[in-house]
């Protein structure tokens, strides 16, 4: 089959257009070949360039023509360098297209499945199941409040009662921290006892001087009589 039966198909099939990755698949054959037929080219215009080289200084004719074909070959390796750069943007733009139509092909089928799921439900039930369960979660709750409060605390006590047992307590604190401070003892309280002899005053000794004097004068008065 030719290139551009490749590219484009047989008559027969000309009024059917081929699906995304037909046209892929037969990109990829002309690709292949337009490779294969480049490395062909590579081959014969190294091939030509040995020749010229080969034959400059004995055959000049035969080195010119050698370049001439070599020139050819290179333009021919231009040419289908070109066309795989277009084939390639083409293959691409295939490519892109066939995942497009794959992803279209799967949302449209999910859009299907969306829209039958949504005619088994009714907003307006929806809605109303939303608030039921708002309202039951609401029971739950203050049953757990209910339960989770001991029975008879903290509702009849009264304020002044509790602050009272407070201070209470921290008088009670306050006293055992006293407790552990040192008393000083009444030994420690009362003042020394002097160990020095105790001085008389001298007027104590005039007195006593003054009654042995009298003691003295009555028992000359009783000698002299």
């Amino acid at each position: 089959m030719s290139l551009l039966g490749k590219l484009f198909g047989s008559g027969k099939n000309k009024d059917k257009a081929p699906s995304p990755q037909e046209g892929i698949q037969r990109l990829r054959e002309v690709e292949e070949m337009l490779m294969k037929k480049s490395d062909f080219l590579e081959k014969k215009i190294e091939q030509e360039l040995t020749t010229a080289k080969k034959m400059g200084t004995k055959n000049k004719r035969a080195a010119l023509a050698a370049l001439k074909r070599k020139k050819r070959f290179e333009k021919q390796l231009q040419q289908i360098d070109g066309t795989l750069t277009t084939i390639e943007f083409q293959r691409e733009a295939l490519e892109n297209a066939s995942t497009n139509t794959e992803v279209l092909k799967v949302m449209g089928v999910a859009a299907k499945a969306l829209k039958g799921a949504h005619n088994n439900l009714d907003v307006d039930k929806v809605h109303d199941l939303m608030d039921e369960v708002a309202e039951q979660q609401e029971i739950a709750n203050e049953i757990s409040d209910a339960i989770s409060n001991p029975v008879g605390f903290g509702q009849d006590q009264d304020e002044d009662d509790l602050l009272a047992e407070l201070e209470e307590l921290e008088q009670e604190e306050i006293d055992e921290q006293l407790i552990g401070v040192p008393t000083p003892s009444a030994a420690d309280t009362l003042p020394s006892v002097p160990t020095d002899e105790i001085s008389v005053p001298s007027t104590s000794k005039s007195k006593a001087k003054a009654q042995e004097d009298d003691d003295e004068l009555k028992e000359l008065e009783m000698w002299a009589s």
